[in-house]
C-alpha cells in the first residue's frame, strides 16, 4: 500500500512539473490578451497558440534569447482590425512596437507608458482617435516616434519635450490643434514633423499663435520663472491695447452711424442687400476643415484675376494655374474645362469627401470655387512641378533624378495610392496614374494627384483612355535605363521590374493589391538606400 502512495505522489509531481515546465509564459500570456482586442481577418496570427511553452516564434514576435521575454512585436501591413489593449503595458520590456498601416482604431492607452525600455513606436496610416497620453514622457529611452497619418486630435503633450533621446517625431496628417510647445527635444524638429495639422501654431510651424481678437500671441511655457512673467506681461500689454484699439473703433463707427441721414442709410442698406444676393447666386467658395486661412474676398478676387501668364500646365481635366496670395503663400488652381450636368450640391459633397483624404503622399484639396463660367479646385502647389518634366524635358534647369530618388519617389507614389485602396474611406481608384499626376516638392518627395477626378468629372457619354504616348513595355534592364540615371543597381531595377509584371499580370486575381506593392518595394527594393528613402518614414532599430 505505502508502494502505491509513494508511486502516486511521484506521478502527481512529475505532472506538476511538467504542467508548470511547458506552462506559457506571462509575456505570452499578455500577447493573447492583445490579440483579443485585434481583429485578425486574415488570420495572420493563427500560430499564436495558448498550448505553446513560449511567443518567442510566433508571427512579428522576437525576444531576448536568454529571458524568453518579448523584445519587439513587428506586425505592419497585416491589415488587423480592433484596437490595441491597454494589456500592452505588461510587457516592460518591450523595445520595439511597430502597428504601422493597419486598420486599429479607438484610442492610444495611457498604459503604454508602461513599457519603460520602448525606443522606437511606428503606429503610422491607422485610424487611431482621441490624444496622444500625456504621460508619454516617462518613455525615456524613445528614439523613435511616428503616430502619422492618423485621427488624433488635441493640443501635443508637454512631457514629449523631455524625450531627450528622440531623434525621430513624425506627427503629420493628423488633426492637432494649438500651439505646438517650444520646449526640449521639440525645439529640434521642424515643420516637417507636423504637416498636415492644420490647426497648429508655433515656431516649429513658422505659424504664430493668434489670440481671440486675431492678434499674434506668445504663450507661456514652463522654462523658466523669469520667462513665464516676461510673456504674462507682453499679453497683458497686448490685451490691453487690442482692447482700447476695439473700444476706439466702436466709437468711431457710431459717431458715422449717428452723422449718416435716414435716406442715405435706406439707400446703403438696400444697396448692400442687392450685392450680396447677386453675390451668393453668382459665386460660391468652399473651404474644406478651416485649410484655406484668407478671406473669402481676397481668394475670390485672386481667383478671377488668373490669366495665361499664371499658366504652369494643363491636363485631362483642365488647366493649371499658379495662384500667389497677398502673404505669398501660394496654390495650384485648376479650372475644370468640362461642364458636369447634374447638381452642383452632389458635386460639392462629393468633394468635401475628397477634401478630408489627407496622407503625405497625397496632394491636398484645400477648396472649391464656383464662378459664373467656371469652376475651380485650389490645391497645395508643389514647387518643382511634376514627375513627368523630370523624366521627360530635357531643359538644363531640370535636374537629373539619381537613382536613390527615383526610388524614393516609386515607394511615395505607391504609398499614397496604397491608402487610396484600402484605408481611406470611402476607397477610391484612381483611374489615372501616370507621371504628370505624381507631383514633387522641393525635397523631391512624391504627391499623387487628380485622385477622384475621373469619377467626379466623367459622365457616361464620355470617354476616358488612361494610355500614355510613349510608354515602355518590358525591356531589358540595361535598356530601359534613362541616360540621366547613370547610377542605378541593375539588380534592384530587375526587381522593380518583377513587380510592374506582376501589377500587369493579364489575369486580375494575380495581380498584388497596393498595400502588397508597397511591402514588395520596401522589402526587396528599398534596402540599397536606406538613408535617402527612410527620411519621412523611418523603421529605425
Amino acid at each position: 500500500m505505502s508502494v502505491f502512495v509513494w508511486f502516486s505522489s511521484v506521478i502527481f509531481a512529475v505532472t506538476l512539473w511538467n504542467s508548470g515546465s511547458f506552462a506559457l509564459t506571462d509575456d505570452g500570456l499578455t500577447l493573447l490578451d492583445i490579440k483579443s482586442t485585434l481583429n485578425d481577418s486574415k488570420n495572420f496570427l493563427g500560430n499564436w497558440l495558448a498550448t505553446d511553452e513560449s511567443p518567442c516564434n510566433w508571427t512579428g514576435i522576437s525576444c531576448f534569447p536568454n529571458l524568453q521575454r518579448v523584445r519587439s512585436i513587428n506586425l505592419p501591413y497585416m491589415q488587423l482590425g480592433g484596437s490595441i489593449s491597454p494589456s500592452i503595458g505588461k510587457l516592460n520590456r518591450l523595445q520595439r512596437l511597430a502597428l504601422h498601416q493597419n486598420n486599429l482604431h479607438g484610442l492610444i492607452p495611457n498604459e503604454i507608458s508602461n513599457c519603460t525600455h520602448l525606443r522606437a513606436l511606428y503606429l503610422r496610416a491607422n485610424y487611431l482617435e482621441g490624444g496622444i497620453p500625456s504621460n508619454i514622457g516617462s518613455l525615456s529611452l524613445l528614439t523613435v516616434l511616428d503616430l502619422s497619418s492618423n485621427l488624433l486630435k488635441g493640443s501635443i503633450p508637454l512631457s514629449i519635450g523631455r524625450l531627450t533621446r528622440l531623434r525621430y517625431l513624425n506627427l503629420s496628417t493628423n488633426f492637432f490643434s494649438g500651439e505646438i510647445p517650444d520646449i526640449g527635444i521639440l525645439n529640434t524638429f521642424g515643420n516637417k514633423s507636423f504637416i498636415g495639422n492644420l490647426d497648429l501654431c508655433g515656431q516649429q510651424v513658422h505659424r504664430p499663435c493668434r489670440t481671440s481678437l486675431g492678434f499674434p500671441a506668445v504663450l507661456p511655457h514652463a522654462e523658466s520663472q523669469t520667462k513665464r512673467s516676461s510673456h504674462y506681461i507682453k499679453g497683458a500689454l497686448i490685451g490691453a491695447m487690442s482692447t482700447m484699439a476695439v473700444m476706439l473703433v466702436v466709437l468711431l463707427a457710431f459717431l458715422w452711424i449717428c452723422l449718416l441721414s435716414k435716406k442715405e442709410r435706406a439707400a446703403k442698406r438696400y444697396t448692400e442687400v442687392k450685392k450680396q444676393v447677386h453675390e451668393d447666386l453668382s459665386k460660391k467658395l468652399i473651404t474644406f476643415h478651416g485649410d484655406l486661412p484668407y478671406p473669402s474676398c481676397e481668394i475670390i478676387e485672386k481667383l478671377e484675376s488668373l490669366d495665361e501668364e499664371d499658366v504652369v500646365g494643363s491636363g485631362g481635366f483642365g488647366t493649371v494655374y499658379r495662384m500667389v496670395m497677398n502673404d505669398c503663400g501660394t496654390f495650384a488652381v485648376k479650372r475644370i474645362d468640362r461642364n458636369r450636368e447634374g447638381s452642383d450640391q452632389v458635386f460639392e459633397r462629393e468633394l468635401e469627401i475628397l477634401g478630408s483624404i489627407k496622407h503625405i503622399n497625397l496632394v491636398n484639396l484645400r477648396g472649391y470655387c464656383r464662378l459664373p463660367a467656371s469652376k475651380l479646385l485650389i490645391y497645395d502647389y508643389l514647387a518643382m512641378g511634376s514627375l513627368d518634366n523630370f523624366l521627360h524635358e530635357s531643359k538644363e534647369e531640370v535636374r537629373p533624378l539619381n537613382w536613390c530618388a527615383r526610388l524614393k519617389i516609386a515607394l511615395g507614389s505607391a504609398r499614397g495610392i496604397a491608402y487610396l485602396h484600402h484605408d481611406c474611406c470611402p476607397k477610391i481608384v484612381h483611374l489615372d496614374i501616370k507621371s504628370s499626376n505624381i507631383l514633387l516638392n522641393e525635397n523631391l518627395e512624391p504627391h499623387v494627384s487628380d485622385f477622384g477626378l475621373a469619377k467626379l468629372l466623367v459622365d457616361e457619354e464620355a470617354h476616358v483612355t488612361t494610355v500614355v504616348a510613349g510608354t515602355f513595355g518590358y525591356l531589358a534592364p540595361e535598356c530601359i535605363v534613362d541616360r540621366r540615371c547613370n547610377d542605378a543597381d541593375m539588380e534592384t531595377l530587375e526587381a522593380i521590374l518583377e513587380v510592374a509584371a506582376k501589377c500587369t499580370d493579364a489575369n486580375p486575381d494575380e495581380r498584388p493589391t497596393m498595400s502588397q506593392v508597397v511591402q514588395l518595394l520596401e522589402q526587396e527594393v528599398m534596402s540599397p538606400c536606406p538613408s535617402d528613402f527612410y527620411d519621412s518614414h523611418s523603421d529605425y532599430c
